[in-house]
């Protein structure tokens, strides 16, 4: 990969998971990804969900007002107790997604939202997500704007409780996603609209505006067909706000 795996170590002051998941910024995000998923209506309601890459739980109330049976998950120990804090009528679990966890459970819908592109397993990720998938795999991703199907690596800050914990992450196309995941599922699907973000590109045919910036796709795996005229099979090169 070209990159050396961080180590979880004493020696790095790691942040506080309350500044970086509650603050303005990171919460109007938030908003605005929820916005968009509730618009799309999909078959959520009464649910049994499968969450990775929790963080602290800022997408969890979604599914659980919707009246879901949500089982929660993160990697990091410090949003781990925070998460267990915030939901204690809800199981929360410790999975590391890179490190190939088990769990011999399946959920209708699996929940991965802003958490793949802080893999450095992303492939084994999606096989395990796949196996406890039964009928929807919600996916929301950092990509890499190109038609190639490709999988970019690059390093990240270990001490930021939202990044990646071996200090590795990645930042696939969306052609690579979307091969990765029609491997396990027959219907793949995007969204003909973006979330009200400036994260989420509407224009993929022209090049980022700064190639540091972050740029967003959301995914839909699904094991039956889905009806539904805002879903596309193809991967879309241009969308519209929802």
């Amino acid at each position: 990969m070209g990159l050396d795996i961080v180590r979880l170590s004493k020696d790095i002051k790691y942040r506080d998971p309350r500044d970086e998941f509650l603050g303005y910024d990171h919460r109007r995000h938030n908003q605005r990804r929820q916005e968009h998923l509730a618009s799309l209506g999909l078959d959520i309601n009464g649910a049994t969900v499968l969450e990775v890459g929790a963080g602290i739980g800022e997408h969890t109330s979604f599914f659980i007002d919707r009246g879901c049976h949500v089982v929660s998950s993160e990697v990091r120990p410090e949003n781990l107790k925070i998460l267990r804090l915030r939901y204690p009528d809800i199981r929360v679990l410790d999975l590391d997604l890179d490190n190939s966890p088990m769990l011999n459970e399946s959920f209708d819908i699996v929940y991965c939202y802003g958490t793949l592109y802080h893999l450095r397993n992303p492939e084994r990720a999606i096989e395990f997500l796949s196996g406890c998938c039964k009928k929807i795999l919600l996916l929301e991703i950092c990509v890499t704007f190109g038609n190639e199907d490709a999988l970019y690596y690059c390093p990240e800050e270990v001490a930021n409780p939202s990044q990646s914990i071996s200090g590795i992450g990645c930042r696939p196309t969306r052609r690579w996603v979307y091969n990765q995941l029609k491997k396990y599922f027959r219907f793949i699907y995007l969204p003909i609209t973006q979330p009200n973000s400036a994260e989420f590109p509407i224009d993929w045919t022209l090049s980022p505006p700064d190639r540091q910036a972050l740029t967003r796709a959301v995914f839909i795996a699904s094991r039956e067909e889905i009806v539904n005229k805002l879903l596309t099979e193809e991967i879309p090169m241009k969308q519209m706000r929802h």
